[in-house]
């Protein structure tokens, strides 16, 4: 049985895609028919695909490892850290760093210093420091939270990624 059923993907407009002249050639086979110029989306291929990508999903996490969740967009941020959080896996919410994946030792090095903010502030060394100086450090704990917090638990690199926007999060699927 399907995780998802034909009519919650009804109910949600899924079958509804884009406009008949903008469309790409490569889609020619997951679309079922044009209707008032929208192109009708195959939800029996939708339902196929999605549970191929949830088994793919659960034999990485029952591998023992992580995915890592990616979604930039505005609309998406709320969304993409609430569930990684839910799901106990790292995200990227805000913006990708480049190098996140293929030079993590520099990004590590970056982890380590948001850390190190965070225990000079639980142990009330920061309270000790000129004022000056303590603006500078929450400023510079806002940007590295801000950046990295979400995946600073990730002790390695992911298993998968899973990207909510592939055209616009472009630097992270290259």
């Amino acid at each position: 049985m399907p995780i998802i059923t034909m009519k919650q993907l009804l109910e949600a407009g899924v079958h509804f895609g884009h406009q008949t002249r903008r469309w790409n050639p490569k889609m020619k086979p997951y679309i079922y028919g044009a209707r008032n110029g929208i192109y009708i989306i195959d939800l029996q291929q939708t339902v196929t695909m999605f549970d191929a990508a949830y088994q793919f999903l659960v034999r990485t996490v029952s591998q023992g490892e992580e995915v890592l969740f990616v979604g930039t967009k505005r609309q998406a941020q709320a969304v993409v850290e609430e569930e990684a959080r839910r799901a106990g896996m790292p995200f990227v919410n805000h913006r990708w760093l480049g190098g996140t994946l293929t030079n993590f030792k520099v990004i590590r090095s970056s982890i380590e210093h948001l850390k190190k903010i965070e225990e000079m502030a639980a142990d009330g060394k920061l309270d000790l420091l000129p004022k000056k100086e303590v603006l500078r450090i929450q400023r510079e704990y806002n940007k590295l939270e801000r950046n990295v917090g979400g995946i600073k638990e990730m002790g390695r690199l992911p298993g998968a990624l899973f990207v909510i926007d592939p055209n616009h999060e472009e630097i992270a699927v290259r």
